[in-house]
């Protein structure tokens, strides 16, 4: 890899920041990164690393060593695939980046799609990758998952009144206006609900959400993170936003009908 290229910013969208949460990410992490910088060479990448004890960080740094582009923000232990996020937005908007990437490091999300979303993100707020609109291909999944996030994509949209067909996705662009809008303050949840917290945020804030198709495909190597508490975790809080909007509502239409006529 080389760091020769200028860092003037992407076109249409200015300077981008990749995050790339990891933990035990060993046998990936060398390869992802080198595939965003051959897909997308003017942007810029951090890898958040959550300690991991198979040396995943110890990588990151070699990298970062030899690529300026590549940077390492190293957290103190696993805290969850939400928070990594968050302190990767934090520590973009401090450093006057205008977009950041969600990327997982397990090549599920193939930075050969980037530029796509780049392009897209030059009229959008939020361009979510998705694998359930029109073009979208998945690769290698079984049977049970992809009944798994079909319904639960489902769930969410109906529940929760959003126009986005992958909620749960987790290949995204977000201007940093748009996450200024957000409260991020707010967000409580991590891995799966953390990305269908997100749309729900980014749709309550009124910024312009688009999806762009891409080819998803299972993990080669490496142990998947999700576990059925992930997916727990989500359809609880799923449930409780819809509560929470459904109350919301009624509170609003009551007020409105006590001021009439």
């Amino acid at each position: 890899m080389s760091g020769a290229e200028p860092r003037t910013g992407h076109p249409g969208v200015g300077r981008v920041l990749v995050v790339i949460p990891t933990y035990n990410e060993a046998d990936n992490v060398t390869d992802i990164v080198a595939r965003v910088r051959r897909a997308a060479p003017a942007v810029e990448i951090l890898v958040a690393d959550d300690n991991s004890p198979d040396g995943t960080g110890v990588i990151a740094d070699a990298l970062a060593d030899t690529d300026p582009a590549v940077h390492v923000l190293h957290r103190e232990g696993k805290q969850g695939l939400g928070a990594a996020y968050l302190a990767g937005f934090a520590w973009a908007r401090q450093r006057g980046y205008d977009a950041v990437v969600e990327m997982d490091a397990d090549g599920s999300h193939a930075p050969e799609d980037l530029p796509a979303l780049l392009a897209a993100a030059a009229d959008a707020d939020v361009v979510i990758g998705s694998r359930w609109t029109r073009g979208a291909r998945v690769v290698n999944w079984p049977l049970r998952r992809l009944l798994l996030s079909r319904c639960g994509n489902l769930y969410a949209r109906l529940a929760l009144g959003m126009p986005v067909s992958d909620a749960t996705g987790g290949y995204r662009v977000y201007r940093t206006a748009a996450l200024e809008a957000i409260d991020l303050a707010s967000v409580c949840s991590q891995g799966y609900s953390f990305q269908v917290e997100l749309s729900r945020l980014a749709h309550r804030a009124g910024v312009r959400i688009v999806e762009v198709p891409i080819t998803f495909a299972e993990r080669e190597r490496g142990d998947s993170k999700m576990s059925p508490l992930i997916v727990a975790e989500a359809l609880w809080r799923i449930t409780g936003w819809a509560v929470q909007d459904r109350r919301t509502a009624w509170r609003r239409a009551g007020r409105a009908r006590a001021r009439w006529p």
